[in-house]
């Protein structure tokens, strides 16, 4: 059985963002692409903002909503791809925006929304759900 069926991650703060950005990428290991689901207000953006400040992100990380997709570099110049496919209607609208080649590089891509791209998504991709409880609180589970 994948690990990843079984593992969790539960934060009880937002201080805990650090420690579960780093576990995250350590279970994502060499994979680059990380796609996250979960409701509106579930904390996706700011687990990929604390995912790319961990990777030394030295731009402002704000949500694709209405871009689509955000670039940002890292201190050495490294690319970041952070991309959110909520407003979007079909695949076909994610292929118009490009989104086969930020699949197809070598560098991370934080996808938020994924389900309409899904046929796309390379097969090793970290699959992420986040479910919020009270108050800060939110349960991570790699699927």
């Amino acid at each position: 059985m994948n690990p990843e069926k079984r593992l969790k991650i539960e934060i009880g703060s937002l201080n805990e963002l650090p420690v579960a950005a780093a576990d995250i990428l350590a279970v994502a290991g060499n994979r680059r692409i990380i796609a996250f689901s979960g409701g509106l207000g579930s904390g996706k953006t700011t687990i990929i903002k604390a995912i790319c400040l961990l990777l030394g992100a030295s731009d402002i990380i704000t949500s694709p909503s209405f871009t689509i997709i955000n670039e940002y570099r890292t201190e050495k110049g490294e690319p970041l791809y952070h991309i959110d496919l909520y407003r979007l209607k079909d695949i076909s609208e994610a292929l118009d925006a490009g989104i086969e080649d930020y699949l197809s590089g070598d560098h991370y891509c934080f996808i938020e929304w994924p389900g309409i791209a899904e046929p796309l998504l390379p097969g090793d991709t970290v699959r992420i759900k986040i479910t919020p409880g009270e108050g800060e609180k939110r349960l991570i589970e790699f699927e």
